[in-house]
């Protein structure tokens, strides 16, 4: 039994610090991190059932764990990660991330936010915990996240997220709500691209940008130079179909000089058929890309709105994100890492072909099984 994989994985988290006092420690640290993420992975979300997964696997445990006391308690599992510095833990993770996810060139980053719903506490009036994900589409990975502020929103997280991540030669795309001066800049300072989603809160240059595209990519328009691409999908009793066009003249934009490296305004046309009929629906970007290669362009864009399936989807079905009720200090930002750090385990290992449910039930039935998730891919170099 390869008992260094676990102890491998806990390296990353040997300079967080304990947040207890010294009298209450009667489990080390790294004991109830190392039961918690096993638990994540096995398919326990909440912290009675960590207790009842570690006494059930006490025996295994021991082989690679220190359990001065036994196994800790569901008190000592919520109380713990309650009062874990939600930053620092981050810290940790991103660490241990970085040892693991290999950095390529134009590799997609998809940064987007999803709230917590379980920890909104109407008694207390406090809203729900939203966390911002910056997720690699070619690894798989959650590269990291960040709570956004209690009376702020996205806008100020991202940035925070941009900063924590290497983001050099990667193309990072955001939903409307990033779409900001100061986001855009941050990311081209940090040696990367973007493509940002257009909504009505950028007012000019959303109607503009719809302007333009209604205005002169016709057949009779002249003197103004675009490229276009289609794709289309077939399954499930439907047709999807999907045109980009996308044009560098920006030069008629008044405030084009204060979006950094702008260089190329995109319009998708998203067409569904079911059962004979169809819906359409335009979609508006602005690009630090050039608009040479269409189809590279659209697969950025469709890459992130894969992230809903890829991330959101599975923390909600898989993971129960949705039905966490911890609502106390930092319990439920620190959960939610829980099940990032599990979810990235469990994507990575991809000798067995099996969904993350699946994976799930094998992890909490053979432990080599669960050795070989917890020891992880290798870093390429």
């Amino acid at each position: 039994m390869d008992v260094d994989a676990p102890r491998g994985l806990l390296r990353a988290f040997e300079e967080l610090e304990d947040p207890r006092m010294d009298r209450t420690k009667n489990h080390k640290l790294s004991d109830i991190l190392a039961i918690a993420i096993c638990a994540s992975i096995c398919g326990v979300d909440d912290w009675t059932k960590m207790e009842f997964f570690g006494n059930c696997k006490h025996k295994w445990f021991r082989t690679f764990l220190d359990l001065p006391n036994g196994i800790p308690s569901h008190d000592t599992f919520r109380r713990v990660f309650i009062l874990l510095d939600p930053d620092a833990f981050e810290a940790c993770f991103m660490q241990w991330v970085d040892g693991l996810v290999e950095a390529s060139g134009g590799r997609l980053i998809a940064v987007d936010g999803k709230s917590l719903r379980g920890s909104l506490d109407r008694a207390n009036a406090k809203t729900a915990i939203h966390m911002v994900s910056a997720w690699c589409d070619a690894n798989q990975m959650v590269l990291g996240q960040v709570a956004t502020d209690e009376k702020s929103n996205e806008i100020t997280a991202i940035p925070r997220l941009l900063r924590l991540i290497d983001i050099d030669k990667a193309v990072v795309t955001i939903d409307a709500m990033g779409c900001q001066k100061q986001i855009a800049k941050t990311i081209v300072e940090q040696g990367g691209d973007y493509v940002l989603q257009l909504k009505g809160n950028q007012g000019g240059l959303h109607e503009e940008t719809v302007e333009l595209f209604d205005q002169c990519l016709r057949e009779d328009c002249r003197g103004i130079e675009w490229t276009k691409a289609t794709t289309a999908n077939k399954g499930h009793g439907r047709i999807e179909r999907r045109t980009i066009w996308a044009t560098e003249e920006i030069g008629w934009f008044a405030e084009a000089d204060k979006w950094s490296n702008l260089r190329s305004l995109i319009r998708v046309l998203c067409e569904r058929t079911v059962d004979g009929e169809t819906s359409r629906e335009y979609h508006y970007y602005i690009s630090s890309l050039p608009a040479g290669d269409p189809e590279k362009l659209l697969s950025y864009i469709r890459g992130h709105w894969s992230v809903e399936n890829r991330l959101h989807w599975s923390l909600d079905i898989s993971f129960g994100d949705d039905e966490r009720r911890t609502r106390t200090g930092n319990g439920a930002e620190n959960a939610s890492r829980l099940a990032r750090i599990a979810l990235n385990l469990l994507k990575s290992e991809k000798t067995r072909k099996a969904s993350l449910k699946a994976k799930r039930m094998m992890c909490g039935w053979d432990h080599d099984y669960l050795l070989k998730v917890l020891l992880g891919p290798t870093k390429q170099k």
